[in-house]
């Protein structure tokens, strides 16, 4: 299909499912339109197995989006951007430790657990998947996903400190989990030799060039902004800042998720501040407000969608639900020795630990590294789990996050 008739198909979609959404169903936007983009999906399916054979033209259109391509090196530059924008540094300055060590330790601890604790369930319910791509899964599932928490947390009334924490970490540990992925997935298709140092030497440019990169970059982005005065030019410079900075950072093979969350916080701090009159800071916040809305609408259809092309198997289904109960382990555990091991030099709220287990979201970042797998049976089973893990926390940690938050507050006073 013409890159056209696939942006038409999508975007007449979410407009439809936005509608459906907000006329009746009544649900958060993001969960609301994933919800009855699945449910049209499985109603596909099942017209599909009476023999009317409505599922292939539904097929087609999404074999032809290259998923993780469509949101790792386009759509999440965006979202990421509008994310980071109204991310206030002083709060995030005043979590730097608990995010710094949720966004490292927390997620290259979480990819070993979750690694050889799938490895033995999966060999015990005889799918036989290696241990490298059990590793590889434990990669693309550690990090919450910033575009899933952040589009959820906007309807969920968090603490504001909580909030700082949950979204700093989400903004970060994706870059992180991408440069564990990397390397792990090296080892599988042989592109090159793994060892201490080149971990090392891979992880200080990935993440570090990536952090000195977005500075550049968003330093260039703000000396532009401070001298002129006109927004529809300082609204076209951070879309220059956007897309040209994160394939650039591609090219330079640095991390583009880093580079921009640290751009995304110089021009929303800094930038809105000393660089911006009040009319562009209102029409640059509505801009991205809309940008982010469009493209968090399409990204969640296209994931209830996805479902049309997946393999799915009675057992890969009973892998996937009792990989759920894994994933929620070891994020419990991965979230509390941070807590406990900084517990002696700052002040914790006695529940802190359920809350950010339970609000550490997976979305589209899993489902597109997890569609990256070299083709074959271990890739099958781990994009079939990833995606029912996906759907759970979505639909069921998204909804219940609000409840989950007001009943232990509830207990704290």
């Amino acid at each position: 299909m013409k890159l056209f008739d696939i942006l038409a198909v999508l975007v007449t979609l979410s407009a439809a499912f936005s509608y459906l959404n907000y006329r009746y169903v009544r649900l958060p936007t993001t969960i609301g339109l994933m919800l009855i983009a699945l449910v049209m999906s499985l109603g596909l399916i099942a017209l599909d197995s009476l023999g009317l054979g409505i599922k292939r033209g539904a097929e087609e259109l999404l074999c032809s989006i290259d998923f993780d391509e469509t949101l790792l090196h386009g759509m999440l530059s965006f979202l990421l951007f509008a994310g980071a924008l109204h991310v206030n540094l002083e709060d995030l300055s005043r979590q730097k430790w608990i995010i710094g060590i949720l966004a490292t330790v927390g997620v290259v601890g979480s990819t070993f657990l979750i690694g050889f604790l799938s490895w033995w369930t999966f060999n015990a319910m005889g799918l036989v998947v290696p241990l490298i791509y059990c590793l590889l899964f434990g990669a693309l599932i550690s990090p919450t996903d910033p575009v899933a928490v952040l589009s959820i947390l906007k309807s969920s009334r968090v603490p504001k400190s909580l909030e700082t924490k949950i979204t700093g970490e989400a903004l970060f540990n994706d870059g992180v989990a991408v440069v564990v992925f990397i390397v792990l997935l090296g080892v599988v298709t042989g592109g090159h030799k793994v060892t201490p140092a080149g971990v090392v030497f891979l992880f200080a440019k990935e993440a570090l060039g990536g952090v000195a990169f977005g500075l550049a970059i968003g330093g260039l982005s703000y000396w532009m902004l401070k001298r002129v005065d006109n927004y529809q030019v300082e609204i076209l410079i951070t879309l220059a800042l956007v897309t040209g900075g994160y394939a650039l950072a591609d090219a330079l093979h640095i991390s583009g998720p880093i580079s921009i969350v640290v751009a995304g916080l110089l021009i929303g701090n800094h930038g809105r501040l000393l660089a911006m009159s009040e009319k562009t800071r209102q029409n640059l916040d509505m801009f991205w407000e809309l940008v982010d809305q469009i493209l968090n609408a399409v990204l969640f259809v296209l994931i209830g969608l996805e479902v049309l092309v997946l393999a799915f198997t009675p057992a890969y289904f009973a892998a996937g639900l009792i990989a759920i109960p894994i994933m929620l382990l070891v994020r419990f555990v991965s979230v509390g020795l941070p807590v406990v091991l900084l517990r002696p030099f700052r002040s914790f709220s006695p529940n802190v630990v359920k809350i950010l287990t339970w609000v550490g979201l997976r979305g589209g970042i899993s489902v597109a590294l997890a569609l990256s797998l070299p083709d074959g049976q271990p890739r099958d089973v781990i994009l079939a789990v990833t995606y029912i893990i996906v759907v759970f926390s979505i639909l069921v940690q998204g909804l219940t996050i609000g409840k989950v938050v007001g009943a232990v507050r509830g207990v704290e006073q």
